[in-house]
């Protein structure tokens, strides 16, 4: 018999030495904000091409390229010999038809006092009151011509549309420009816009709760830009509105959201990403390490009150650099951190608290 004691003694003390010591670490809800990034499209408030409207030589470039320029300010100048001609001919066509309706004018009231004493018929009458209508077409048609040729002559001098900056210039002085030939283009990029898309349910999670206003949440008007070198911009912008439909092909929606853009940083037709942050309130975050799948479900080992690992089953909401929000669990569990390899559920562990109990989500 005290052989057989220090038998079961010893198989104890060999049994409790076998018990893995792991990290455990207990839930605790946080209140974190999550951003999300999505790529957009920059452009900028004004953006407008400028096209020569006639043909001619390049006479004169005002400005240069990437100038600063003012609304009104002289951009280019074309050749104008031409269309001054136009205007000179189309003037002297207008004064001649001019004349020739005062003519008939005054034959038609000749031919009226004639008629009234029954020296000729009133069937000359009516010819002249023809010839009169036909004379005063000519007149529109003439002053209609004049301001087509005054038109034209204008196109020959262009000036900036508004305030802004230039695009490249690709043509020189003396260059032979067509009508329609692009000359350059001004952004006006004091204010930029953001274009960028969302998924249907992420636009009906963003909008408030008179969706029928089509109105984001007054959390989410707010958002960040980040840059393509990765830096983020330090002004904050806000989403105005938003397209009518979804695109078909994407099930998306396109946002757009307005920035300040004092230092001109941003240039029209420039990436980024946009930030929309999610505020979660008393989350459940667990850490990436601690999880594991099967099929297509996730999965993390729980303490029970006897210190003996089990399999629980979770979901995760969101995930942010190496966190899980998750549904399923509960606050106060004790989860396995490490070892999850060699683990199985109903396997008993001597539970070593975790490092870091308290979790932080910061963005570098």
């Amino acid at each position: 018999m005290l052989l057989t004691g220090c038998s079961q003694g010893n198989a104890t003390r060999s049994g409790a030495k076998k018990i893995p010591e792991l990290e455990v670490l207990t839930l605790k809800a946080h209140d974190v904000t999550i951003p999300r990034d999505y790529i957009c499209e920059i452009n900028g408030v004004e953006y407008v091409e400028i096209h020569a409207r006639v043909q001619g030589y390049l006479e004169d470039i005002f400005v240069d390229e990437g100038q600063v320029v003012k609304k009104g300010q002289p951009l280019f100048r074309i050749s104008s010999n031409t269309y001054t001609e136009m205007v000179t001919k189309a003037e002297a066509a207008l004064q001649r038809s001019i004349a020739e309706a005062k003519t008939k004018s005054l034959e038609v009231d000749r031919i009226r006092l004639m008629v009234g004493k029954n020296v000729i018929s009133k069937t000359e009458l009516e010819v002249a009151a023809a010839q009169k209508e036909a004379a005063e077409s000519a007149v529109r048609e003439a002053k209609a011509v004049l301001e087509n040729a005054r038109i034209n002559l204008n196109y020959t001098f262009i000036r900036a549309p508004f305030d802004g900056i230039l695009d490249r210039i690709p043509f020189k002085k003396g260059s032979l420009i067509n009508s329609g030939t692009l000359l350059t283009s001004v952004s006006n990029i004091q204010d930029v816009f953001a274009y960028f898309q969302i998924s249907e349910p992420e636009y009906l999670r963003l909008l408030g709760k008179e969706t029928k206003r089509r109105q984001f949440k007054k959390e989410h008007q707010t958002v960040s830009l980040v840059l393509a070198d990765g830096s983020t911009y330090p002004y904050e912008g806000k989403i105005e509105t938003l397209a009518g439909d979804f695109d078909q092909e994407t099930g998306s929606i396109a946002v757009r959201a307005r920035f300040p853009n004092p230092d001109h940083t941003l240039k029209h037709g420039s990436t980024g990403k946009v930030l929309l942050h999610k505020t979660w309130q008393d989350a459940l975050l667990v850490p990436q390490e601690s999880t594991f799948a099967i099929q297509d479900k996730s999965y993390v080992y729980v303490l029970d009150e006897h210190n003996v690992a089990r399999v629980r089953n979770f979901s995760a909401l969101a995930r942010y650099e190496n966190y899980f929000v998750v549904t399923g669990l509960r606050k106060g569990d004790r989860i396995i951190t490490e070892g999850l390899q060699q683990l199985r559920d109903g396997v008993p562990i001597k539970p070593r608290q975790h490092l870091v109990d308290t979790v932080r989500l910061t963005r570098s």
